[in-house]
C-alpha cells in the first residue's frame, strides 16, 4: 500500500509538472505550434507599415497613389538604412493638423445644395474620422467674414452712423447655418479636435473708417472689442464648440479689397495685455491668445512687442505664437523658440494655390520644416473651394483646398480629394495628439520628421525630393529595414 501511494504521488507530480510546462510553452509560443530552436532564443522580428502618395504631373496635383498601403517591411538586425530615428531625443508635443471652415467651405459642404446628406456625411468622415478618414485635428475658423466668404459680415453689423458699445445686437446667427454645425460634427467625429478663431475685422462701427475693409480699431472701442471676443467664445461654447485659441487679427494691416484691419505692433500689444487677456480671465474662459498670426518676416514689427512682455508671457490665457508661411524663413520659429523655450508654436496658415510650382513638394516641405522648427500644429487654409476656387470676395482667386466641391457645373455634386488632402493625411492620420517629435536624420534629398505616439508607436514621414528612386530604409534600435522611395513620393512609415 505504501509503495503504491509513493508511486501515485510521483505520477501526480510528473503530470502536474508536464501540464505546467505545456501551459507555459503554450503562452510562449502562442497558437503557432512549437518554435524552431532559433525562435526560442530570438523574438519574432518587428514589422513596419508604409503608406505612399505619388503624383504623375509636374505640378504635383494628379494623385496616382493616395496614402496607399504598401507591403509591410521587416526589421533585420544591425544598421543598413538611410534614415535614422532616435527616440532618446525629444522635442515638442503635437496638437493637430487641419484647415479652415471658411464661409465658402462650410456653405459648399452644408447648404449650397451641391451635396446631399449621405455625401456630406462621407466628406466629413473622410476629413475628420481618425479611423475611416485622415483625422483632421485642428480647425482655424474665421471670426466673421474673410476673403473666402460670400459676403462681408461680422457678428454686430449696424447701419452707418450707429454704434453698439453694449453689444446688444451681437449674434452668431450667420454661423448657425453652416460653420457652427459642421464644426460641432467635426468634434463629434474627432473628440480631440482643437478649434482656433481669428477675426479679419472688427465691426465697421468700431473702426476709424466705418468700413469692413482696412481702417483701425478706435481706442474707445478696445474694451467693447474684447467683450466681442468673449461673446463669440461663449456663444460657440453654448452650441457645443469650445474654442481653444484665438488671435487678435489675421495678418495685421493686410489686405485691401476684403474684410481686414490695420494695427501697429504697439497697438496689438496694448489691446492684448490690457483688454483681451483680462476680459478672458474675468469671463473664466480657458481660451488662449496666440500672437502674430502672420509671416515669419513680420515678427519684429507685429509680435515682438507682445511676446517680449514677461507679464503677457506669464498670463494663463496667453498661448504662444501663430505663424504663416508666405514670407521670410521658417528658421525664425526656432530662433524665437531658442529665446523663449516655453513658448508654444503653431503654423496656422499657408494655402495651397495654382501659383505653386509643385503642390506635393510644397506641402511635404511645409509639413517637415514647420514641425522640425517646433511647430505643434499645421493648418492650411480653406477646407474646400469650388471648381473656380471660390466663392470669394477679393483676396485669393486661385487658392485651393483639401477638397474641391463641384457646384453648378456639369460635375455638380462631385467631390475631388486633392493632393493636399493626402499630404495632410500623411501627418494627421498617423501622428496622434500628444505625440512627441523625436530625432531623425537622413540625406538632404530625403527630408523627414519622426514622432512617438502616446501609445508607444513610432511614425516617420519622408519625402523623396529628387527625380530618381532613393534608398529610404530605416535604422531603429539596432535594427533596420530596406526600402526604395519612388521619385517625388511621400511616405509615412509606422511601427
Amino acid at each position: 500500500m505504501r509503495a503504491r501511494a509513493v508511486r501515485a504521488r510521483r505520477l501526480r507530480r510528473a503530470l502536474a509538472t508536464s501540464a505546467a510546462g505545456a501551459a507555459g510553452l503554450a503562452v510562449l509560443w502562442g497558437a503557432a505550434g512549437a518554435p524552431t530552436p532559433a525562435d526560442r532564443v530570438r523574438p519574432a522580428p518587428h514589422r513596419m507599415q508604409v503608406y505612399l502618395t505619388t503624383t504623375s504631373d509636374p505640378g504635383g496635383r494628379h494623385v496616382v497613389q493616395g496614402l496607399r498601403r504598401q507591403a509591410p517591411l521587416t526589421f533585420r538586425p544591425g544598421r543598413g538604412g538611410t534614415l535614422t530615428v532616435d527616440p532618446s531625443r525629444t522635442y515638442q508635443r503635437f496638437e493637430g493638423g487641419g484647415a479652415s471652415f471658411t464661409d465658402t467651405a462650410a456653405w459648399l459642404v452644408n447648404s449650397s445644395g451641391a451635396l446631399d446628406a449621405a455625401a456630406r456625411a462621407t466628406v466629413l468622415r473622410k476629413l475628420f474620422d481618425p479611423d475611416d478618414g485622415i483625422g483632421l485635428g485642428f480647425l482655424r475658423n474665421p471670426m466673421g467674414a474673410s476673403d473666402l466668404a460670400r459676403s462681408g459680415y461680422t457678428y454686430d453689423d449696424l447701419p452707418a452712423g450707429r454704434t453698439d458699445p453694449g453689444l446688444r445686437h451681437f449674434s452668431v446667427a450667420h454661423d448657425l447655418a453652416d460653420v457652427l454645425p459642421l464644426t460641432a460634427r467635426a468634434r463629434r467625429l474627432n473628440p480631440a479636435l482643437k478649434v482656433m478663431a481669428t477675426p479679419w475685422t472688427a465691426p465697421a462701427w468700431m473702426k476709424d473708417n466705418g468700413r469692413l475693409d482696412q481702417g483701425r480699431l478706435r481706442p474707445e472701442f478696445y474694451s467693447a472689442y474684447a467683450r466681442y471676443f468673449v461673446r463669440y467664445l461663449r456663444a460657440y461654447r453654448d452650441h457645443g464648440v469650445p474654442v481653444d485659441y484665438v488671435s487678435v487679427q489675421n495678418e495685421p494691416t493686410c489686405c485691401a479689397g476684403y474684410p481686414s484691419m490695420r494695427w501697429t505692433g504697439a497697438s496689438l500689444a496694448d489691446f492684448t495685455k490690457h483688454d483681451l487677456l483680462p476680459a478672458l480671465r474675468r469671463a473664466a474662459l480657458p481660451t488662449k491668445v496666440l500672437a502674430l498670426d502672420w509671416n515669419w518676416d513680420r515678427y519684429d514689427a507685429f509680435a515682438r512687442p507682445t511676446v517680449d512682455d514677461p507679464a503677457v508671457r506669464r498670463h494663463p490665457n496667453f498661448g504662444g505664437l501663430a505663424w504663416h508661411g508666405y514670407g521670410g524663413t521658417v528658421t525664425r520659429q526656432t530662433r524665437v523658440h531658442d529665446r523663449y523655450p516655453g513658448l508654444a508654436v503653431h503654423d496656422t496658415e499657408h494655402s495651397g494655390g495654382r501659383w505653386t510650382a509643385n503642390q506635393q513638394k510644397q506641402d511635404m516641405h511645409d509639413l517637415i520644416d514647420y514641425t522640425r522648427n517646433w511647430g505643434s500644429s499645421w493648418t492650411k487654409w480653406s477646407l474646400a473651394v469650388d471648381q473656380n476656387q471660390g466663392p470669394h470676395q477679393g483676396g485669393c482667386s486661385d487658392c485651393t483646398g483639401l477638397i474641391t466641391v463641384h457646384h453648378g457645373d456639369d460635375r455638380s455634386g462631385r467631390v475631388d480629394y486633392t493632393v493636399e488632402y493626402y499630404t495632410m493625411g500623411h501627418l494627421t492620420k498617423f501622428v496622434k495628439p500628444g505625440a512627441r517629435r523625436i530625432a531623425s536624420t537622413g540625406p538632404a534629398a530625403l527630408p523627414n520628421v519622426a514622432w512617438r505616439n502616446p501609445d508607444g508607436s513610432t511614425v516617420l514621414i519622408a519625402y523623396n525630393d529628387t527625380a530618381t528612386p532613393r534608398p529610404a530604409g530605416v535604422n531603429w534600435a539596432h535594427r533596420h529595414t530596406g526600402y526604395v522611395l519612388p521619385p517625388g513620393a511621400s511616405a509615412t512609415f509606422t511601427w
